[in-house]
């Protein structure tokens, strides 16, 4: 078999390789959803998330969460916020956080991650109550 022959073939494969390349995930293919969205007020509660690939809709582990954030920006106080800490992972796929919810009402949580093998930023508000 000459060279141009090969050639030839492997062309005409190439369209055929191309189909069965597995597609490329995004970052916006990803999210943080809260496990629950009240909690009672006080010190102390624990915020539970979980990272999901909305693609297949299973959970992501090993993320970095490298940005956290608290405050009342539902109730119109962006000003108020409280502190936050990361626990240890409840589970694969799960994050924890501890804060203090000083007051009844809406609160948002802020996040930033990197999702491992993915370029990009994840960042996630997800607005959760503090009843009595």
């Amino acid at each position: 078999m000459g060279i141009i022959p090969t050639l030839r073939a492997l062309v005409a494969a190439l369209p055929f390789a191309a189909i069965a390349l597995p597609a490329l995930a995004d970052i916006k293919d990803y999210e943080f959803q809260l496990t629950q969205s009240e909690f009672k007020q006080g010190n102390g509660v624990v915020i539970t998330v979980k990272l999901i690939d909305k693609r297949s809709g299973k959970p992501v582990p090993d993320a970095v969460i490298f940005a956290k954030r608290i405050d009342m920006e539902p109730e119109s106080m962006a000003t108020m916020a409280s502190p936050i800490e990361a626990l240890p992972a409840p589970e694969s796929g799960g994050y924890s956080f501890k804060t203090n919810l000083v007051m009844e009402g809406g609160w948002r949580l802020s996040l930033g991650a990197k999702v491992q093998g993915e370029t990009g930023t994840l960042e996630n508000k997800l607005i959760l109550k503090a009843v009595p």
